[in-house]
């Protein structure tokens, strides 16, 4: 803690050190310190935090963290800021959504709470987990900094083993979202900067050697025969891991290599999981004193030229996209939230969902395993980022591995995607290609993709990224951005595309109630006419095998600002209430239904 002796040269310090934050932007909570969470108990610190926004940095700057937990009246000398008493906010919130004056800041914030451990077990290890913080999180306990963590939307650990004391600690967490050219997403987007600690936070307490990672697939090729398992243990191996699957009659032990891992091939012809049946699994794995368990399905997902085969069948992509936003809550979501999603997509006649532009709760892709939805899940890698900077593409890269490695167990996940319309440089496509690298290194179950570029002058895709991945990302806004349908229909010809192309976006904003306009632009009408007219279009191109029209929902951004916008997006075929349904849902759904009805015949009917 920070000497009553030393606050003085502190502050003066504080002053004229414009590189107050080198000390503190490690960036060492990343993938590699991941911990596999399946079944494992955790101590909620979910509730009010201390809280104080901090506009200036001068809570790095004066080493706020370093107070000690003092009474007012028992300080020598002035503070700026008391860590441990005054305002509280809840975890997990936005505080975009929770004051007016925040409604708009971008900065750092300081968050503070303590932590009691009655003792603290020398034989365990003890960690914080943080569901995500937006965007730049920095951790400390009792004054010692930990180490940061990039990226809004992805989980992080830090291990706590060594340095927590019985009784009370106190945790400090400065959660900073200011966008610059160098993060992932870089400044210019076009969703709602929330920030803030607005996923769960807990404790939780590990053996000495642990089961840090493990992955469960069926081997990709075809026989649908053979379990994959791999198994990453860190400390001292205690013996093998143990692989148990009661219903399918599986209890095998993994030797352990001299690099702490397992895998082992198992013969067996599980149930296969699809949205038709979703069937899953109850897996323990073990290994020493420690003890994971999931629920899992086993599918196989592979394209073959344009085709995308779900278990050796074809399969057409039903969706829409979506994002974590709602008009009160902000970026928090919780399940009844998630479920209500899943339900209108459901109505919708889907099968598939987008899940844009960044990683969803995790929570999400669970849910779609139970209730048989397929998902795209992506990283935030849009528009103009700063591709030929290292520092960009490794928080990219770790924000992707965060990502596959929570949710790779998940039979919903389908497609891994490595950006969103992006320029076609040649710093672009190195950037891309490694990040695509990076999905087939740590899973070569699934598919890749990106929504790509369209040359508009001559109708064709023309994105090197394309040769790259495994199934084209295609955002088309004709009837909104672009007028001449034809020229959608002509993409096709001109391209003649050698994987599968699935519609990542297209749609039109319709605004409904008192402020929308009765016919033209941003009327429901309007909007209606649009997808009438793409899925007119759409019905004729074979090689389209899936549509994720953009969006589900209302939502939140600053940059949409005219008389009708008001800080929205519109485009949702329901209205931010999440309740009212627009006349596009119902236009859309009855084309969907109809696939669902009469297959590949119904969609290629003219």
């Amino acid at each position: 803690m920070l000497e009553r002796s030393h606050l003085a040269d502190n502050a003066l310090q504080a002053l004229h050190d414009e590189d107050y934050d080198v000390p503190f932007n490690t960036q060492t909570l990343n993938h590699d310190g991941l911990v596999f969470m399946g079944g494992r108990a955790v101590t909620s610190l979910d509730g009010d935090w201390t809280f104080c926004v901090d506009l200036l940095d001068t809570g790095l700057r004066q080493k706020w963290f370093a107070m000690l937990p003092e009474a007012p009246e028992d300080r020598a000398e002035p503070w700026d800021y008391d860590p441990y008493m005054g305002e509280t906010v809840p975890v997990p919130s936005n505080w975009a959504m929770l004051k007016e004056k925040w409604y708009f800041f971008e900065g750092s914030a300081w968050y503070t709470r303590p932590l009691d451990v009655d003792t603290v077990d020398p034989d365990k290890r003890q960690f914080l987990r943080f569901g995500a913080a937006s965007y730049d999180c920095k951790v400390f306990l009792n004054g010692e900094f930990l180490g940061n963590h990039y990226g809004a939307s992805t989980p992080f650990c830090v291990d706590l083993t060594g340095k927590l004391k019985p009784g009370r600690n106190w945790i400090m967490a400065c959660v900073n979202n200011t966008r610059t050219r160098d993060r992932v997403p870089m400044r210019n987007t076009d969703w709602f900067n929330y920030g803030g600690l607005y996923r769960e936070v807990c404790f939780f307490e590990t053996p000495k050697s642990l089961i840090r990672d493990f992955f469960i697939h069926l081997v990709p090729d075809g026989t649908y025969g053979t379990l994959r398992a791999q198994v990453t243990v860190d400390g001292p191996v205690a013996g093998a891991a143990r692989l148990e699957i009661p219903d399918l009659g599986i209890n095998v032990e993994m030797a352990v290599d001299g690099a702490s891992k397992a895998q082992a091939d198992i013969p067996v012809r599980p149930d296969l999981w699809s949205p038709e049946a979703p069937v899953l699994y109850d897996v323990t794995v073990s290994c020493g004193e420690d003890r994971v368990t999931d629920r899992v399905g086993f599918r196989q997902i592979e394209r073959r030229g344009t085709d995308i085969l779900l278990n050796g069948e074809p399969l057409f992509l039903r969706g829409i996209s979506v994002h974590e936003d709602d008009a009160a809550l902000g970026k928090v979501t919780n399940d009844a939230d998630l479920r209500r999603r899943f339900e209108h997509a459901r109505d919708l006649g889907c099968n598939y969902l987008r899940l844009a532009h960044y990683p969803h709760h995790e929570q999400a892709a669970r849910i779609a395993d139970e209730l048989g939805f397929l998902l795209w899940e992506e990283i935030p890698v849009y528009w103009a980022i700063d591709f030929d900077n290292p520092a960009t593409y490794r928080d990219a890269d770790n924000q992707l591995a965060e990502l596959i490695k929570r949710d790779r167990n998940r039979a919903s996940v389908i497609i891994w995607s490595v950006g969103n319309e992006n320029p076609d440089t040649d710093a672009r496509l190195e950037f891309m290609k490694g990040l695509a690298q990076t999905c087939k290194t740590l899973d070569p179950t699934r598919l890749t993709s990106a929504a790509c570029l369209v040359n508009h002058a001559r109708n064709r895709i023309e994105d090197r990224l394309a040769a790259h991945i495994d199934v084209i990302g295609l955002n088309e806004y004709y009837g909104w951005y672009e007028e001449n349908f034809e020229d959608l229909a002509a993409i096709g010809e001109n391209s003649d595309p050698d994987r599968p192309v699935v519609i990542s976006e297209t749609g039109a904003d319709g605004v409904i109630g008192e402020k929308g306009p009765a016919r033209g632009l941003f009327s429901e009408d309007y909007m209606a006419e649009v997808y009438r007219k793409q899925i007119a279009t759409l019905r004729r191109l074979s090689y389209i095998k899936g549509m994720s029209p953009w969006i589900l929902y209302d939502f939140r951004v600053e940059r949409r600002q005219n008389i009708f916008q008001n800080g929205y997006n519109h485009k949702g075929l329901i209205a931010a209430d999440k309740t009212t349904k627009k006349k596009a849902f119902h236009i859309l759904a009855g084309f969907y239904h109809e696939i669902a009805a009469g297959g590949e015949t119904a969609r290629e009917a003219s």
